[in-house]
């Protein structure tokens, strides 16, 4: 019975030394993790390039005794532009997404200005906008966000030579530049670039469509070299459609991502 004991321990030492050797030369392996979710919590930046257009409601009015007036018109034009802009997301659950954004826009929509009364017509343009404002979105794929907008909108449009519109000469009136302010509504579709088999952490896409609506603005027609008063006033109100495609980076962007181990 004791050389059996003893040959069942000698077995059992040998067993625990071959597994320990064993362990040795092969470390243990952590099963495979989950992928990481994405998160849109963070700062981004972007900057892209669009085109759009503007109609504007006119109204003419000539000073007078009476005073008299023309019914209204409708002019219009259009142009493309680039736009940088910054912004902050709040990602509050697996589905939606809040943030806020201000950018700029740059270019040139150009359009016409007409006196109906004198008969002379002129070329404006849109020549810079700004915009502050809130978007919602809601996640079609953890990294695929739509979304919508709104906020408040500034503007900034050239004067112009008014020229005749019999004979196409400068008629020696203008109009100033002016600002108008206003608001907007909008939304669009922001994805991560690796959806089209780029590797690009970070960095996304954009397209968005957006339209403001600012206030009205008495367009005085001054005479040019003394810049006096006419007698006619054009009152302009515009409204801008845009629709534009940028590249955005994510500070942040965190994935989705496969775990470490």
């Amino acid at each position: 019975m004791k050389k059996l004991l003893l040959a069942l321990t000698a077995v059992a030492a040998m067993t625990g030394a071959a597994s320990a050797a064993d362990l040795a030369a092969k470390p243990y392996v952590k099963a495979p993790m989950a992928p990481v979710a994405p998160s849109w919590t963070g700062f981004y930046i972007f900057g892209g390039a669009g085109g759009g257009i503007w109609d504007a409601d006119e109204h003419t009015t000539r000073l007078g005794t009476p005073t008299l007036s023309t019914i209204d018109s409708r002019v219009g034009g259009d142009g493309w532009f680039g736009t940088v802009g910054l912004g902050y997301d709040w990602q509050v659950n697996p589905s939606w997404v809040i943030g806020a954004f201000a950018d700029g826009q740059f270019g040139s929509l150009r359009g016409n200005v007409e006196d109906v009364f004198a008969g002379f017509t002129g070329r404006i343009k849109l020549q810079d906008s700004w915009a502050a404002g809130a978007r919602v979105g809601y996640l079609v794929a953890p990294n695929v966000l739509s979304y919508v907008n709104a906020g408040y909108s500034g503007s900034h449009w050239s004067g112009t030579t008014l020229v005749s519109n019999i004979t196409g000469i400068p008629a020696g009136f203008h109009t100033d530049s002016f600002n108008r302010n206003g608001w907007f509504v909008g939304g669009g579709v922001e994805n991560n670039l690796n959806i089209f088999g780029i590797s690009a952490p970070g960095w996304f896409m954009k397209t968005e469509y957006r339209a403001a609506y600012y206030d009205r603005k008495d367009l005085n027609v001054r005479f040019d070299g003394t810049n006096a008063l006419s007698t006619d006033t054009v009152s302009f109100k515009p409204w801008v459609q845009t629709i534009s495609t940028s590249l955005v980076y994510r500070f942040n962007w965190t994935g989705p991502v496969v775990a470490k181990y």
